[in-house]
């Protein structure tokens, strides 16, 4: 049986590994947004882009993958995978965003949540 999201890591340390493995797949403007006390759902936003939906979906697939290989973790849901074109991954603690440019430029999370602590991922 796998565990279920959350662990022993930490929200913030579970959004430095989820940036760690987008950014090894590329991942583009990795962004972690901290919401601790400002919405109740989710400590942490990680949010990116990939140039295109196949490169969302890989990006998708490699934090599915080795968060389940070096945590036991998956999310609790998974949201737009077919699409490709804005996949949610919900770990509970932190809810991944993942876009292609066209539609982060259209919702624009980060000016939404423009009173979160920010801080940029490394590429």
């Amino acid at each position: 049986m796998i565990p279920q999201p959350g662990g022993d890591l930490s929200p913030e340390r579970l959004a430095e590994e989820v940036a760690a493995l987008a950014a090894d797949r590329k991942a583009a403007d990795l962004v972690e947004l901290d919401l601790r006390g400002i919405i109740g759902y989710a400590d942490y936003f990680v949010v990116c882009s990939g140039n295109t939906e196949r490169q969302t979906k890989a990006i998708h697939d490699a934090i599915l993958e080795g968060m389940k290989r070096e945590h036991g973790l998956v999310p609790r849901r998974v949201e737009g995978l077919p699409e490709g074109r804005w996949i949610l991954m919900d770990y509970l603690d932190v809810v991944v965003h993942v876009f292609t440019p066209e539609l982060r430029r259209y919702y624009r999370l980060e000016q939404l949540w423009g009173e979160a602590p920010a801080r940029a991922v490394a590429e």
